[in-house]
C-alpha cells in the first residue's frame, strides 16, 4: 500500500474516499462547512434527515460534488472529551468496514478532528494508519477467494494533516502503524485459521517461516526433548494428542543480552490449536471456537516478527508453548500427578485447565533461556469475560513497577486492561493432598486462582494477561469483522521497542 501524508485542504485532496470524522454534534463551520459548501449542502442534509448523527461509529457514504474525491465518508467519533488513541485507531478500521462491498482503491483521512489525542497530528496518523490495515482484514478471505462482502483493499492510503504538521515525523509515523496494523493482521490470520490447518507442528513451520524472514534465531522442541529437559505440565497436555506437541522458541538479539531499558525481556503466548478439554470434556456448545485457544501464541510470534521489523536486533525472546488438548488413550486423567520443569508436582484434578499447564513450563524455560521480565498472553479463562466482557483484557502483576511499565505500553497502544489482584488467602483452596498444587482451585475466585497457579512457575517480575474475552470477537463490531481481534499485538510491540536502541 502507497502511503503518503499532506497538509492540502481536505477538499482538494484526490481519492475514491475522503473519511471524515465528525466530532460531537456535527457543527457545520470552518472546514467541515467548506467541505459541506463544496458537497452542495449534502452533509447538512443528511444531517437534517437523521442520517448523519453524532453517536459513535455511526457511519453515511454522500456525494462529494465540488470535493475532489469522488465519496464523501462520514464516521463519528462521539464526544469530544472520549477522543483518545483506541478510537483514533477503531475509526480507521470503521472506515473500511464501512466500505465492506464497495469498490475504492484509494484512500484519503481527515485528521485534524482527531487531532486533540494527546501527541497530536503526527501520532494520530500512525493510529489511523494502523486501524485502515486491521479494517482490510477479513477472515472470511482466508479460504474463500472471492468475497464480495469484504473491505476494499486500499492500494494508496493519503492522510490528511493539519497545517503546521512535520510532514516527516506523521509519514514515519504512519509507517509504523502500516506495519504495526500488518503484524496484528498476521497474528488474526494464524488465530482464526482452523484446528485441521494448524496444528502445534504447522504453527512451528510458520514461526520458522518468519524467523527466516526477519533473521530470527528459533528452536522448536519437540516431544523426547521436551519430556528429556522435564517440562512435565506441557507433556501431561501435548500427549494426549496424534498430532504431538511442540515447544516453539524465537529470539531476537543475543541468548541474554539486555535492551537499552536493561532487561532481556520474554513474551509467551498460550498456543493449544484445539481444545477439547481433554478427559473433563467441553459441552459441545461452540466448541468450534476452541480454534482460537492459540490466540497467545500468535499473537507473540506475530509480535517479534513485528518487532524485528521496526526495530532489528532489539533483544526479545519469544516462546509459544503449542499444543492439542485432546481425549485419548494417552490423555491425562483427573488426578493424574506430573512435575513441571521447576520441580513442583502438580495435582491435575481438571484437564480442561490445560493453558496453565502449558504457560507453567514455558515460563520457567524462558527464565532459564535468561528472561529477566515476562509477559505471558493467554486466553485462559472464561470466567474473565464474564466479569470484563470483550473490551477489556484482564491483567495480574508480581511487581508494582513492571506492570506499571504493560500497562502503560498497552495505553501507548490504545489498548484497554484491568489490573486484577493476586490474593494470597486462595492458596489454601489451591493445595494438593498429594503434591504441592491443583491446577485449578474451583469456581469461586477462579480467575484469580489462575493468576497464582501461574505465579507458581516465576522467579522474575511477571504480568499475565488473560485475553479469553478480547482475543476474538462472536459478533462483528463497527471496527472489526467476527473472529480473532488481535488484541494485546500492539501492547507487546510498544513494550518491546521500549528497550530498542536510540536511532
Amino acid at each position: 500500500m502507497r502511503l503518503r501524508v499532506t497538509t492540502d485542504q481536505p477538499w482538494d485532496v484526490a481519492a475514491d474516499v475522503l473519511v471524515i470524522p465528525i466530532v460531537g454534534e456535527p457543527v457545520f463551520e470552518g472546514p467541515l462547512g467548506e467541505i459541506d459548501r463544496r458537497a452542495s449542502g449534502e452533509l447538512k442534509a443528511l444531517a437534517a434527515f437523521g442520517e448523519l448523527r453524532p453517536k459513535r461509529f455511526t457511519s453515511s457514504i454522500a456525494a462529494s460534488g465540488g470535493v475532489r474525491a469522488a465519496r464523501l465518508l462520514t464516521i463519528s467519533a462521539g464526544p469530544t472529551n472520549d477522543i483518545d488513541r483506541e478510537l483514533a485507531v477503531r475509526l480507521g478500521s470503521a472506515a473500511l468496514h464501512r466500505l465492506a462491498g464497495r469498490h475504492a482503491a484509494s484512500l484519503a483521512v481527515w485528521l485534524e478532528p482527531l487531532a486533540g489525542v494527546d501527541g497530536g497530528a503526527e501520532l494520530v496518523a500512525g493510529l489511523v494508519a494502523r486501524g485502515v490495515v486491521e479494517g482490510m482484514f477479513d477472515p472470511k478471505t482466508i479460504y474463500v477467494d472471492d468475497v464480495p462482502t469484504a473491505p476494499p483493499a486500499i492500494e494508496e492510503l493519503v492522510l490528511i494533516a493539519p497545517a503546521g504538521t512535520d510532514a516527516a515525523a506523521a509519514t514515519k509515523a504512519a509507517e509504523r502503524g502500516v506495519i504495526m496494523g500488518e503484524g496484528a493482521n498476521l497474528a488474526r490470520s494464524l488465530a482464526n485459521r482452523s484446528a485441521n490447518d494448524v496444528s502445534p507442528e504447522v504453527l512451528a513451520e510458520e514461526a520458522y517461516t518468519l524467523a527466516r524472514k526477519h533473521g530470527l534465531w528459533i528452536d522448536v522442541i519437540g516431544p523426547d526433548k521436551a519430556t528429556e529437559l522435564g517440562m512435565g505440565m506441557f507433556m501431561a497436555v501435548g500427549r494426549g494428542s496424534d498430532n504431538p506437541p511442540r515447544m516453539i522458541v524465537m529470539r531476537s538479539g543475543k541468548k541474554g543480552e539486555l535492551d537499552a531499558a536493561g532487561r532481556h525481556l520474554a513474551i509467551i503466548g498460550k498456543g493449544v490449536c484445539f481444545d477439547s478439554g481433554g478427559i473433563s470434556l467441553k459441552p459441545p456448545e461452540r466448541m468450534e471456537e476452541m480454534k482460537m485457544d492459540k490466540t497467545g501464541a500468535c499473537t507473540v510470534i506475530a509480535a517479534i516478527a513485528t518487532v524485528a521489523r521496526l526495530a532489528p536486533g532489539t533483544p526479545l525472546l519469544a516462546v509459544a508453548p503449542a499444543v492439542e488438548n485432546m481425549p485419548g488413550p494417552h490423555s491425562s486423567r483427573p488426578g493424574d500427578m506430573v512435575k513441571a520443569l521447576n520441580g513442583k508436582w502438580v495435582d491435575i484434578i481438571n484437564t480442561d485447565a490445560e493453558g496453565r499447564l502449558i504457560l507453567g513450563d514455558a515460563m520457567t524455560y524462558a527464565e532459564r533461556l535468561g528472561a529477566t521480565h515476562l509477559v505471558d498472553v493467554a486466553t485462559l479463562t472464561g470466567a474473565v469475560s464474564r466479569a470484563l466482557g470483550d473490551l477489556v483484557t484482564g491483567a495480574f502483576g508480581t511487581d508494582p513497577a513492571w506492570t506499571g511499565e504493560v500497562l502503560a505500553a498497552g495505553a501507548r497502544a490504545g489498548e484497554r486492561y484491568w489490573q486484577l489482584p493476586l490474593v494470597d488467602e486462595y492458596l489454601t483452596e489451591m493445595e494438593s493432598w498429594y503434591g504441592d498444587v491443583v491446577n485449578t482451585g474451583g469456581a469461586e475466585g477462579g480467575l484469580v486462582k489462575s493468576g497464582l497457579f501461574l505465579r507458581e512457575f516465576v522467579t522474575k517480575p511477571w504480568v499475565h494477561l488473560d485475553i479469553a474475552g478480547t482475543a476474538y470477537y462472536r459478533k462483528a463490531k463497527p471496527w472489526a469483522a467476527r473472529g480473532a481481534s488481535g488484541a494485546s499485538h500492539a501492547t507487546l510491540v510498544e513494550l518491546a521497542l521500549a528497550g530498542a536502541a536510540p536511532a
